[in-house]
């Protein structure tokens, strides 16, 4: 057999835009929607063209590569045997849908007409038998092809470029239902027209196809991939080793952004099974893919995994974390000395935590309900997701954790405390949630970088405030008002530390589900606005702020003197 090679491979001239810093468990090189003065212009935001109804959490299922690669096991018996695996080990019942194939399925070389052929041997059958006999089992199928010439693999089979609608039109005819589709031998032609083109086509068949752009990360596919496709690959392949593992999770943590219902980033399939790491490492790298929304595809033979690997990709508590409706993927919050602690909002207002020791000694890992994103209750329900354990906390959260090892919880707020009775500063009082677009919200200084208390005095135009919260586009940060207050003032604007002309943001208050106060469109080079919004009556106050339409970069938006008034 030829020299295998791995799928989705990075050519060498791309090296990693991300480096570590000490302790590694923080990026430097942050994406421009951190975006000190000197960070480049702001892109447009990408409209979600590919919104076609899929993915909007996601996805789940099995990809061969990573246990077969193009080795002769892999066939029609071995992926029929996966889907019938899915069914009788009940992975379908814990959400697992796609069986996905990868390289190396076709003949060499197209037909007389132009059209991909299955390889006879591999697949006696054909492709659409294979798709139909994983339907009949309530799965769905997908396959894989690659954005250039040819595909990955060293036999060079051949690739999309140039025959998109003729190849998407066949797909879907044998019933394909998801496309991996790589970037190798892709002739140096521009990223986005290639995977457009492809994008393109498969709209035009009217069938659904999850669309999952591998491009590595090359061309920073979080910016636009988007507008055509469901996820993307945001590194280079994975390996089953610690090192690989804990690595691209390093890479993907900073692009938290960018992840939304229908689109995600993509820090590769799983590698827990296939025998390079411990059952403790496997549950970290599990943990962290959940944490980080990203899609959990299978890479290991499910017809021989054991039963702790299986217990591992079944834990539907974990499962829950990464489909959680929301569709936020978690940020980290803390991390120095190998300890990181990550945070990701879910649709029940709580959090999920990780807590992961990237070091080769037991440690204890602590953190708080507030660093978390979430206050304002006199106490909160802990379950730990892999002991199943429960407790209360009064905000405090700590675990002992073994080397390379995760403890995961998911954290409940109890009842809400309303604010006092006359005026205070927002910054003051505890509030039920906040989420920022980079990094945590910030009190009495501006929002900064990814994070904590790395900000400035608030300064909008020039005016220094000594109160207030320093968020970043998307944020949304909710108060518990029970129905005791009448006003809030504020000043907003977008923070110098953008640059004094960059930026671009929408301010707006919400009473419950009434939005009471918009800005309108603010820039960096605007002077600070002033917002009142009548509260009476209402239960719950949110301070969102949003881009204005010209991309996340630079939107470090400052609530100034925010005066809350209560009963």
């Amino acid at each position: 057999m030829p020299a295998e090679r791995p799928t989705c491979r990075r050519r060498p001239a791309a090296a990693a835009a991300f480096a570590l810093l000490a302790g590694g468990s923080l990026l430097a090189g942050a994406p421009a929607s951190a975006a000190s003065p000197t960070a480049p212009a702001p892109t447009p935001a990408p409209t979600p063209a590919a919104d076609n109804g899929l993915a909007r959490t996601p996805q789940m299922g099995f990809n061969n590569w990573n246990s077969t690669h193009c080795r002769a096991e892999f066939n029609e018996a071995m992926v029929k045997g996966v889907a019938d695996t899915f069914v009788s080990q009940g992975l379908k019942d814990a959400g697992y849908t796609y069986v996905n194939i990868d390289d190396c399925w076709a003949l060499p070389n197209r037909d007389t007409s132009g059209n991909l052929v299955p390889d006879p041997v591999r697949f006696p059958h054909g492709i659409k038998a294979v798709a139909d006999y994983v339907h009949s089992k309530g799965l769905k199928f997908g396959l894989y092809s690659s954005a250039g010439t040819k595909t990955c693999d060293v036999q060079g089979f051949p690739g999309g470029l140039g025959h998109e609608q003729q190849d998407a039109n066949l797909w879907a005819s044998w019933g394909v239902d998801y496309l991996k589709y790589d970037n190798c031998n892709n002739t140096g032609a521009d990223a986005k027209q290639r995977y457009r083109a492809m994008a393109d086509a498969l709209r035009a068949t009217g069938r659904p196809i999850l669309y999952s752009i591998c491009e590595w990360g090359e061309n920073q596919p979080w910016n636009w991939a988007a507008e055509y496709g469901n996820s993307w690959r945001t590194t280079g392949d994975i390996s089953d080793s610690w090192s690989s593992m804990i690595g691209i999770a390093h890479r993907n943590q900073s692009l938290a952004p960018y992840a939304r219902p229908g689109a995600w980033n993509d820090p590769d399939m799983l590698e827990v099974g296939n025998g390079g790491m411990t059952d403790t490492e496997y549950r970290t790298h599990f943990s962290l893919w959940a944490q980080m929304a990203a899609p959990l595809l299978i890479g290991s033979d499910l017809r021989s995994a054991s039963a702790s690997t299986l217990a591992i990709l079944k834990n539907t508590d974990v499962i829950a974390v990464d489909q959680d409706s929301l569709g936020k993927q978690g940020t980290v919050v803390a991390g120095s000395g190998g300890l990181v602690v990550m945070s990701k909002p879910l649709a029940d207002g709580g959090r999920s935590v990780t807590l992961t020791n990237e070091t080769t000694t037991t440690r204890t890992i602590t953190t708080s309900v507030e660093a978390l994103g979430i206050g304002g209750a006199s106490s909160y329900a802990l379950k730990d997701l892999w002991s199943k354990q429960n407790s209360t906390t009064t905000g405090a959260i700590s675990a002992s954790v073994p080397a390379h090892g995760t403890v995961m919880y998911r954290v409940t707020p109890g009842t809400p405390v309303p604010p006092p009775a006359g005026v205070s500063r927002l910054s003051d009082l505890p509030w039920t949630s906040a989420i920022n677009g980079w990094g945590p919200v910030e009190r009495d200084r501006s929002n900064g970088e990814q994070g904590a208390a790395d900000g400035r005095t608030l300064t909008i135009g020039g005016t220094t405030y000594a109160k207030g919260l320093g968020t970043h586009a998307a944020g949304d940060i909710t108060y518990y008002l029970g129905a005791g207050c009448s006003t809030l003032t504020a000043s907003v604007g977008v923070d110098d530390e953008s640059g004094g002309t960059n930026g671009s943001v929408v301010f707006q208050i919400y009473r419950d589900g009434t939005k009471v106060a918009d800005s309108g469109r603010v820039t960096g080079a605007d002077a600070p606005r002033a917002l009142t919004a009548d509260l009476s009556g209402g239960r719950e106050l949110r301070l969102v702020v949003t881009d204005s339409g010209d991309g996340i970069n630079y939107d470090h938006a400052d609530w100034a003197v925010p005066r809350l008034t209560c009963a």
